[in-house]
């Protein structure tokens, strides 16, 4: 499903306030496999994960998805390659004033998907996650739970075989995190591929596979 060599990640390279975030990273990510990348904040998780979901390129390095090479693809092509990756960001990142099943279909629209189509794919969604009853409440009327599960039906919407969630329990009671953490077990048993990036040790339980990262070096 994934394979990466030798990432490297470089903010502002050459100046004095040059960041190293990722140190020539190599990994293998089977498909349905379930990874979880475990550190504490600042180790270069988030930067892992963009970089995975195409979301951001390295600054040297190669990263193949399904045997394409994204890192050297224009940004349409990244484009495309990002419509069949489900990714959930550590502050939800949900569209104020937006209902909740408005938000769970954006992904859609870019892909010209009827509004009624739209809709019920949505609901559908809402009701896997336990939210169906919030499906015409927006953001502002939600705790953070409710949004993180609207974030994972929208990471869903367009039925990717790969999904990466950034620190999905980090801003959640633990409730809810337990109910997060078996729908991402239902998930994988469904054939998905997920990549979790966490520093919290309930969500390893769930994965094949634990990486550490710290201070952008890999180890597992």
């Amino acid at each position: 499903m994934i394979s990466c060599s030798n990432i490297w990640k470089i903010y502002n390279k050459g100046k004095p306030y040059e960041v190293v975030a990722l140190k020539d990273i190599s990994l293998l990510i089977e498909e349905g496999s379930a990874i979880a990348i475990h550190g504490p904040s600042g180790s270069g998780k988030t930067s892992l994960l963009s970089i995975l979901g195409a979301i951001d390129r390295p600054s040297s390095g190669k990263v193949f998805i399904n045997d394409i090479e994204i890192t050297s693809l224009s940004e349409d092509g990244l484009t495309n390659i990002r419509r069949r990756i489900g990714f959930v960001f550590q502050q939800f990142n949900l569209i104020s004033g937006l209902r909740a099943w408005e938000n769970v279909a954006t992904p859609l629209i870019p892909i010209g998907v009827p509004e009624k189509i739209r809709k019920r794919k949505a609901l559908e969604l809402l009701e896997m996650v336990g939210l169906s009853e919030r499906a015409f409440h927006r953001p502002e009327e939600m705790s953070g739970g409710e949004q993180q599960r609207i974030a994972i039906a929208r990471a869903l919407i367009n039925d990717p075989d790969l999904l990466i969630l950034d620190e999905p329990t980090s801003n959640i009671d633990k409730e809810t995190s337990e109910m997060i953490l078996s729908l991402l077990k239902e998930l994988r048993s469904k054939g998905k591929t997920i990549v979790i990036s966490t520093h919290d040790e309930r969500v390893t339980r769930i994965a094949d596979k634990v990486f550490v990262l710290d201070k952008g070096q890999l180890k597992g």
